[in-house]
């Protein structure tokens, strides 16, 4: 997806459609995908460098061991805003957000990410 990469680690099929789990990769003063809610819980634990997190109405920087828990229905974005690259382990609660891939791949391949604010 250009600037950013995903690996599903555990998919529906693995967890009975519990849960998901993914890791997400932004390149130095990337944008993420835009802010927007879903239903399912999304959890974040940074894994690497610092990744920026919407969450309703506020932004905060959450560095290497920062856990983000956004509940579901919540508001939420997220892009690295710094000079190094950012990876972040996502676990979505229920699982099946792994169907949705496909068309986020080809709308990342129509709206590359651009440079993330700050």
């Amino acid at each position: 997806m250009g600037r950013i990469g995903a690996v599903f680690k555990a998919d529906g099929a693995e967890t009975a459609s519990r849960y998901s789990i993914s890791e997400w990769w932004l390149e130095p003063n990337t944008q993420g995908p835009g802010a927007h809610a879903h239903p399912e819980d999304d959890v974040f634990y940074v894994i690497e460098g610092t990744m920026s997190f919407l969450v309703n109405d506020a932004w905060i920087d959450a560095a290497r061991g920062s856990f983000v828990l956004v509940p579901g229905g919540a508001t939420h974005d997220f892009e690295n805003r710094s000079d190094a690259r950012a990876g972040v382990l996502n676990l979505s609660i229920p699982g099946g957000f792994e169907q949705h891939m496909p068309g986020i791949v080809e709308w990342f391949a129509e709206h590359p990410p651009g440079n993330a604010g700050g």
